[in-house]
């Protein structure tokens, strides 16, 4: 396999050589404005520079010298790794912006088609070696084999083996140029950026800090042994745990042991160690920390998590991406507001949810249907467009969720969560990548209707519609959870986390300047 093909050397840096009231939303979790200092200096000199160090401290880490020199004593270099996926790359976005914000240089690392986003925060940008500068959003272009695959573990092995693990040799060589150039202090990346494992691999007092940042729910081995994307809730008996004991070792034959394989024959191949423990567990585990962009109440629970696990809440939703619509002054109030949205991935068959809504709602004098496409043209959404429809290709969630009485979603981790941040129930229907288990959460939590189906039928979404909007059940505990989010400052935990990892804080600035 191509993946195999070079090996690659680590020099003495360790780098390879070769190869409740939904309208208060919390506001310290919104954007102030881009601030100039945030931008991007002229390229600093090459890590490999031993002798301008002048601590043993920075000799070990020479990226430490930023910090220690007086000129920028002040602020982090920064790199942001992003599969090149809406889903992964929104969230680092908003970390991205905050940082700038915050008077922190960020650069970002992704395929090219994410140029203007990384570029619209006021980052920098490089693009991924030819091998992984790939546009996933067509995933069905780019892998013809995947639709043949029904969803499942074979469908699941085939996009960790030649989506994600595929790419680890060109991620990890661009990885290691932008940090010749760009000799950053923390790099941040996604759960599935795996082109960061070969760095995650080095002792930590010879690379940079990492944080990775998680786009999905928790992908941690089960308390009650469940297998993970089965879309199971938690087990409540011993026959129930037998039973996902038993789903746990078929899963490992056919999906966690052949991927664990693949993957060690690629870092084998690069000349790093393979890994001892699962792929998932070790993009947890294995990083300096590990972001969860949600709640405890919204994930399963576990006895024993890995320190660096945090729950960090919903991320700010970045402002202005999206213009007000010209219906804006239809959201009055005087109806029930249903936002309906099939995300920014699983949105080439707008007939498997967004339709079925419009067709269940279409007779429902006090519901206003708000349809989003993920950026798709409206003309994609097929049949007649109900009266009580409006429609968009993006709207500007930080206006519309307040304003918003039920989501009927397919699962998206990013948007559910948003959604609850501002106490909103849900009705969730879907089952391919993640979205089984995300929408697990929502039924055991209580904050919603899970369908379990990519096929909702009219009938079933109209009664679950009902449901959630007439229930008071299902709004309290939205409600509750969203309440728990508006308690967390988002914005300063992650700044706090990532200063912390890095070896920089306030105090340490505050004593550098004396």
């Amino acid at each position: 396999m191509s993946h195999m093909s070079q090996a690659i050397t680590v020099d003495s840096k360790g780098f390879s050589k070769n190869g409740g009231s939904r309208g208060l939303h919390c506001i310290r979790n919104r954007f102030a404005p881009i601030r100039s200092k945030g931008a991007i200096a002229p390229d600093y000199p090459s890590l490999i520079q031993p002798n301008i160090c002048r601590t043993p401290d920075e000799r070990a880490r020479p990226w430490l010298r930023v910090f220690n020199s007086q000129s920028e004593q002040d602020r982090m270099k920064v790199l942001i790794a992003s599969t090149p996926l809406m889903g992964h790359l929104n969230p680092l976005l908003a970390i991205g912006r905050t940082l700038i914000d915050d008077g922190h240089e960020v650069l970002g690392l992704s395929a090219s088609v994410m140029r203007d986003r990384i570029q619209a925060i006021g980052a920098a940008f490089r693009a991924f070696p030819a091998a992984a500068d790939l546009d996933l959003s067509n995933r069905d272009a780019l892998f013809p084999e995947w639709k043949k695959i029904p969803p499942g573990p074979e469908r699941l092995r085939f996009a960790l083996e030649r989506v994600y693990v595929d790419a680890i040799p060109a991620q990890n060589d661009g990885l290691r140029k932008v940090l010749q150039e760009f000799p950053a202090d923390v790099i941040i990346g996604d759960n599935l950026f795996l082109g960061i494992l070969p760095t995650l691999q080095i002792p930590r007092s010879k690379r940079p800090s990492i944080v990775i940042c998680g786009t999905s729910f928790l992908h941690l081995r089960r308390d009650d042994g469940a297998p993970l994307f089965a879309g199971l809730p938690p087990a409540i008996s011993d026959a129930r745990r037998e039973e996902y004991a038993a789903l746990s070792r078929k899963r490992d034959t056919v999906l966690d042991e052949p991927v664990r394989r693949y993957l060690n024959a690629c870092l084998t191949g690069l000349g790093v160690e393979p890994l001892s423990m699962d792929l998932l567990d070790a993009m947890i585990e294995s990083p300096d920390a590990y972001l969860q962009l949600t709640v405890p109440s919204f994930e399963f629970p576990r006895r024993d998590l890995p320190t660096s696990v945090h729950f960090v809440g919903a991320l700010p939703i970045i402002p202005n991406q999206a213009p007000v619509p010209s219906w804006a002054n239809e959201l009055d109030g005087s109806r029930k507001v249903v936002l309906a949205t099939q995300g920014t991935l699983s949105n080439f068959d707008f007939d498997q949810l967004v339709a079925p809504t419009l067709t269940a709602l279409a007779n429902e004098p006090d519901v206003l249907v708000v349809v989003t496409a993920g950026g798709r043209p409206i003309d994609s959404i097929s049949g007649p467009i109900p009266s009580n429809a409006r429609l968009a290709s993006y709207l500007p969630f930080e206006w519309l969720l307040p304003k918003v009485d039920a989501f009927v979603t397919n699962g998206g981790y990013g948007s559910v969560n948003q959604a609850l941040s501002f106490g909103v129930p849900l009705v969730a229907a879907g089952l391919t990548e993640d979205k089984a288990d995300v929408n697990a959460r929502v039924a055991w939590s209580g904050v919603g209707i899970d369908l379990k189906t990519n096929e909702a039928t009219p009938q079933a979404l109209r009664g679950a519609i009902r449901d959630v909007l007439d229930k008071p059940d299902y709004r309290a505990r939205a409600s509750a959870i969203g309440k728990e989010f508006r308690a967390i400052d988002t914005r300063s935990e992650i700044l706090r986390i990532i200063e912390e990892v890095s070896g920089v804080s306030d105090e340490s600035r505050r004593v550098a300047n004396l």
